[in-house]
């Protein structure tokens, strides 16, 4: 079983930046997708990014050219690079894996993040 867990969201003033992170534990086996999802109040959860190992990263279109998605070189780490945030981006974000040997997703408990003045 895989364990995620987030960090990093907080409060940020609009053009603000925050960078959230997830550890991923509980697996000897490689973890061929992760990326982060975001469910907003009233809202159905989100694809932000994610990265697909052996192919470029793909964004919602709506953060493209503000957020950056990256792997840690242990490949059991990922990160959002969040900038120039806008109010509509606040949201719970939630960390994904994925395993291509089981084919299941798992998720991360999500971490607050509030973009207000």
């Amino acid at each position: 079983q895989v364990q995620l867990v987030e960090s990093g969201g907080g409060l940020v003033q609009p053009g603000g930046s925050l960078t959230l992170s997830c550890a991923a534990s509980g697996t000897i086996w490689p973890i061929n997708a992760m990326g982060w999802y975001r469910q907003a109040p009233g809202k159905q959860r989100e694809l932000v990014a994610r990265i697909l190992e052996g192919n470029p990263a793909n964004y919602a279109d709506s953060v493209k050219g503000r957020f950056t998605i990256s792997r840690g070189n242990a490949k059991n780490t990922v990160y959002l690079q969040m900038s120039s945030l806008k109010p509509e981006d606040t949201a719970v974000y939630y960390c994904n894996a994925w395993l291509s040997l089981t084919g299941a997703d798992y998720w991360g408990r999500g971490t607050q993040v509030t973009v207000s003045s």
